[in-house]
């Protein structure tokens, strides 16, 4: 079927499933509530049609909330059929380009497109050749993101490295981001090394971090990773540590 821009109903249309892009009340939100009042959403959203009769938002989260916030009770849509890797590939290369995103909406949108180009490529091809070793699978799953994304192979696993940390630890990496003084921050080379703790451990940081108001450096995050890793890190050691 020819893809063509339709009106779709705002109430028609749900939110991709675990979305990792924030959509916030900030001043750019309102800008462009105010333009959608103006002059209306000037490019369509894309959709996919679920089975339910409502559709799926794949690209333009950020458009859809503007226009409930604008009053408004549609929406100008692509609607196009795809399965779930393909709508992962494209709701995350939608949102990778935008300028200041946070660590964690990196850390889970990288993970998602990294987990989708597996599946792909783990896949048997229209020819019927069998699927590649899992192995070479992930090291070329792993070089095709470096090359169409703006961070590079390394950094990339960093971010993915994130999706390790309990939600009060990834929040303050969040926040170095973000640059409030008067909230808690911790840089993203010492969150990640904070990754490879035990949760337990993690939550046992943070009450102390949280209780002295700080966070520790890279080389007192390794020193935390070594002591995990030798089954040696408590409460006494982590405020050694820090």
């Amino acid at each position: 079927t020819q893809e063509r821009v339709q009106s779709l109903p705002l109430d028609k249309l749900e939110p991709f499933p675990n979305h990792p892009f924030k959509v916030i009340d900030d001043d750019k939100m309102l800008e462009t509530v105010e333009s959608i009042k103006g002059r209306g959403v000037l490019v369509p959203i894309l959709v996919r049609p679920t089975n339910d009769g409502n559709f799926e938002i794949v690209s333009g989260h950020r458009r859809h909330h503007a226009s409930l916030l604008a009053g408004k009770t549609e929406i100008p849509a692509i609607v196009r059929e795809m399965d779930d890797d393909t709508a992962i590939l494209l709701m995350v290369d939608s949102n990778l380009q935008r300028e200041e995103l946070l660590p964690s909406e990196k850390a889970f949108a990288y993970k998602m497109k990294l987990d989708a180009m597996k599946r792909q490529a783990g896949r048997p091809r229209k020819d019927n050749s069998a699927p590649v070793g899992p192995n070479l699978i992930g090291t070329r799953s792993n070089l095709e993101l470096a090359a169409e994304s703006p961070d590079s192979k390394t950094q990339i696993q960093r971010y993915i490295r994130l999706t390790h940390l309990i939600p009060e630890i990834l929040e303050l990496a969040d926040n170095s981001v973000l640059k409030d003084p008067d909230m808690l921050q911790i840089a993203l080379r010492p969150a990640v090394e904070l990754s490879y703790l035990r949760k337990e451990e993690q939550a046992d940081l943070f009450a102390i971090m949280d209780e002295m108001d700080c966070t520790p450096s890279h080389a007192q995050a390794i020193k935390m990773r070594r002591m995990s890793e030798a089954k040696t890190g408590d409460e006494r050691l982590a405020k050694d540590a820090l």
